[in-house]
């Protein structure tokens, strides 16, 4: 049986449940304070004000049951009326019940003369505007009265309905303006850290309430921390990248002047490996260097990655739906690095590659496909990891590596605030790693 939760219909946005908290409240005080007002004015004022009147129908009542016959009867209670500001026939035909459904304080009025009354036949409140039209039964027949509404009801009772309505209108308003001001330097706080997840540095400067420029404050210290780190990081890999190569050439070129053997053939080809693999701790290092976004067409730069693969001799086929150019922030020479590193692997391990480039609503989907053993599902989440070689899944005789094609893609995904996918190619049968950048 499903659980009903209220969660999922309140607003997620921390603006839109604070206007939640703020509405609610106001919205439950206008009702009950609506309610009570209407029971006390409509019910209890108006049956006060029936009571009232009730003595003076009482003594109109008294006037024809006084009365020694029909005629005079007639005139003393049409001269008494007069007094009272009422109109009376007498004697008179019994007036049509009629009072509307939503009549709350015709009602109270209805209500009010029957428990008074035990004579009272009908009451009228709907032929005559903003007038009550009562029969009374006497001795000498039927009293038809009739007087003002305004005399039993409350006049204009729907002003403080209106007042109240425009007082909490202003004061919602009023609300607004002070809520909105104090989640705008939260709104800004989120907003640049979303966007130094993807690699951007956006300007913030703490602002609003106390609580909230601690937290900047502290944003601001942390973004701070990781750019040394990621700066300090890179210029060591650099570094000791750069330092290397020196003595690598000295041995490359002593190698090379020795006599041709077996023995100085592998050594030349361990160099050779040494090459690569500082070239990937260079690719590794300037995956982390913050490269200023451009725009850029990433279909057309994927195309002339995998047209470069194609002129190395490589079996890359390209599949793009993007029927026209399309225009992102990206950073193309990490992204190119990355793709680069996608082939080069799905190449490695397999005979064949297949890139695929699929424009999305939110966001770019570079799907690299290949025929080799794949990676099972279990070793996935190892495997983009830094200096990660998984030797039972990828043969590692396939070819030599450091284990940072994955990696190196990886950051270059999240970077761009997206992500590094692996799973099974559908076409190909091996591995499939789609880069998804968002837009």
């Amino acid at each position: 049986m499903t659980r009903f939760s209220i969660k999922r219909y309140l607003p997620r946005s921390l603006y839109g449940r604070a206007a939640l908290i703020l509405l609610v409240p106001i919205v439950t005080i206008q009702l009950v304070v609506s309610f009570a007002f209407i029971q006390r004015l409509y019910e209890g004022v108006t049956a006060q004000m029936t009571q009232n009147i009730s003595v003076e129908l009482e003594l109109l009542l008294d006037i024809v049951e006084d009365a020694p016959d029909v005629a005079l009867a007639g005139e003393q209670v049409t001269a008494a009326a007069e007094a009272l500001q009422m109109d009376v026939v007498f004697p008179g035909t019994v007036v049509a019940e009629r009072r509307r459904i939503w009549d709350l304080s015709g009602r109270a009025i209805r209500n009010t003369l029957a428990q008074q009354f035990d004579e009272l036949r009908a009451v009228d409140m709907v032929s005559l505007d903003k007038t009550v039209q009562a029969s009374l039964d006497t001795s000498k027949g039927v009293l038809d009265v009739s007087f003002a509404r305004r005399r039993v009801a409350a006049t204009n009772p729907h002003q403080l309905l209106v007042l109240m309505l425009f007082t909490a209108i202003l004061m919602t308003i009023i609300s607004y303006l002070f809520l909105r001001n104090q989640l705008r330097p939260i709104r800004r706080l989120a907003r640049a850290a979303e966007a130094f997840g993807k690699g951007r540095h956006e300007p913030y400067y703490p602002s609003g309430a106390s609580e909230v420029r601690s937290a900047g404050a502290a944003f601001l210290n942390m973004r701070a921390r990781i750019e040394r780190q990621i700066e300090q990081r890179t210029l060591m890999l650099s570094g000791v990248s750069h330092d290397l190569r020196t003595p690598l050439t000295r041995l490359k070129l002593g190698l090379s002047m020795q006599p041709e053997t077996e023995e100085t053939k592998a050594l030349i080809g361990d160099v050779d490996d040494m090459e690569r693999l500082i070239e990937a701790f260079l690719d590794f290092a300037k995956a982390d260097a913050l490269e200023e976004l451009e725009r850029t067409d990433p279909v057309a730069m994927v195309s002339e990655v995998v047209a470069n693969a194609q002129r190395a001799g490589r079996r890359v086929e390209l599949v793009t739906d993007a029927a026209t150019a399309i225009s992102m922030k990206i950073r193309p020479l990490s992204v190119r690095r990355a793709v680069e590193n996608l082939i080069n692997n799905a190449v490695r391990y397999g005979t064949r590659a297949r890139v695929e480039v699929a424009v999305l609503e939110t966001a770019l989907r570079i799907s690299v496909e290949d025929d080799g053993p794949g990676i099972p599902e279990a070793q996935r989440e190892q495997a983009v990891k830094a200096f990660s070689r998984l030797d039972a899944s990828r043969n590692q005789n396939a070819g030599s590596g450091v284990g940072l094609g994955l990696a190196i893609a990886a950051d270059v995904a999240r970077s761009h605030g997206g992500s590094l996918r692996l799973g099974d190619s559908e076409t190909l049968g091996g591995l499939k790693a789609e880069l998804i950048l968002p837009r």
